[in-house]
């Protein structure tokens, strides 16, 4: 497991795209035959990716959590970036197809996942949830942009107030249709909560700018499919892709309260 400790606004000026992508972009979280796990002192949010290949791979708990196994004191929302899958937890098998979500609740103290492609994000909890799995056909679709602002794309919540319960993580999936790139636009803060994007569904040749830092002070970092971008709460987060793409976001933090953001007009921009 990497550790990255929390940083602040003042330490972007004047920063490489070396100290960046250091800092704030997990570029290698899928290994065949590994599960793969960074720990962000924003917000304690740990993400990472499985990639069972050539047999089952056991989420265990490394010594940075201190902990007996890893949801001992955490929660876990899973999503299948890859082919159909299966994640076991507990012995309970479910099946999870492409872009679909399952949340472990804490306390769950076996989880295995076999063939797909797994994208992990956990965070502390406090309290004992169900484990439940949910497709797009279950999540609460909303449709936002349009071809005029090639930002025509759909976001299905899964882990929300209204959806799968949580103790504090909120995680959907944003998928844009073709002929659209920007991922959210007018952007935004959360000046209460950390949230991470990883992009995926973005074929292999092609890249997103990714805007990150003060709305004032903007930053950008170049992303290639299946890898993960971390938005302290004093950062903006929205991307241009040079191909349509599918993304997963989700935050840990002060709410669950998916409206709480602040709003940057474009014209504000830097």
């Amino acid at each position: 497991m990497e550790v990255r400790h929390a940083t602040a606004p003042d330490q972007i000026p004047g920063a490489t795209t070396d100290w960046l992508r250091g800092r704030f972009l997990a570029e290698q979280l899928f290994v065949s035959g590994e599960i793969r796990l960074l720990y962000s002192h924003e917000d304690r949010i740990v993400v990472g990716g499985a990639l069972p290949e050539d047999g089952p791979l056991t989420l265990h708990s490394p010594d940075p959590l201190r902990s007996e196994y890893f949801l001992e004191r955490r929660e876990l929302g899973v999503v299948n970036v890859g082919e159909a899958g299966v994640v076991t937890v507990d012995g309970t098998p479910y099946p999870l197809a492409h872009r679909e979500c399952l949340y472990v609740g804490r306390g769950a103290r076996e989880v295995l996942f076999e063939d797909g492609a797994f994208y992990l994000v956990s965070t502390p909890a406090h309290a004992d949830l169900p484990t439940a799995r949910a497709g797009l056909e279950d999540a609460e679709p909303v449709r936002l942009g349009g071809q005029e602002g090639s930002n025509d794309r759909t976001i299905y919540k899964y882990i929300h107030a209204k959806g799968i319960q949580s103790c504090q993580l909120v995680l959907g999936v944003t998928v844009l249709e073709p002929g659209s790139m920007w991922n959210t636009m007018p952007c935004h803060t959360h000046e209460r909560r950390t949230e991470v994007y990883l992009y995926f569904d973005l074929p292999a040749e092609h890249r997103v700018i990714h805007l990150m830092g003060r709305p004032d002070e903007t930053r950008n970092l170049v992303i290639a499919d299946r890898q993960a971008v971390i938005s302290p709460p004093w950062s903006v987060h929205c991307g241009f892709g040079t191909s349509n793409y599918s993304f997963v976001w989700a935050m840990g933090g002060e709410n669950q309260a998916f409206e709480d953001m602040e709003q940057v007009a474009i014209g504000e921009m830097r």
